[in-house]
């Protein structure tokens, strides 16, 4: 089993650009798809991008594409999300969690951790 903590979200303007990380404790964290989520006020949980266990494999939500980068280091047990362009609407608490497939969805987890805020000001 893999425990997460989501950290790196704040108060940024619209253009400008956030890093995300995610700290994975447990030593199968290099045998999971890591994937980040999002909800915004009001709204429901959705995915936002996906990174297979080896990193070779990548997914994105069409809203986030080609602003938004997820990678990892298993040496690290990490997972960042590189976040350029951002949008008001990118405002949302985001969310990391682990599944042994890329194709995760939100409905697919019981758990989440607290999240991190992040807040796009136009």
């Amino acid at each position: 089993q893999v425990q997460l903590v989501e950290s790196g979200g704040g108060l940024v303007q619209a253009g400008g650009s956030l890093m995300l990380s995610c700290a994975a404790s447990g030593r199968a964290f290099s045998n999971y798809a890591m994937g980040w989520f999002r909800q915004a006020p009001g709204k429901e949980r959705e995915f936002v991008a996906a990174i297979s266990w080896s990193g070779g494999g990548t997914l994105y939500a069409d809203s986030v594409k080609g602003r938004f980068t997820i990678s990892r280091d298993n040496a690290k047990n990490m997972v960042y999300l590189q976040m350029n362009s951002l949008k008001p609407e990118d405002t949302a608490v985001y969310y990391c969690n682990a599944d042994v497939k890329v194709t995760m969805r939100p409905g697919d987890f019981g758990s989440w951790g607290q999240g991190t805020q992040v807040t796009v000001s136009s």
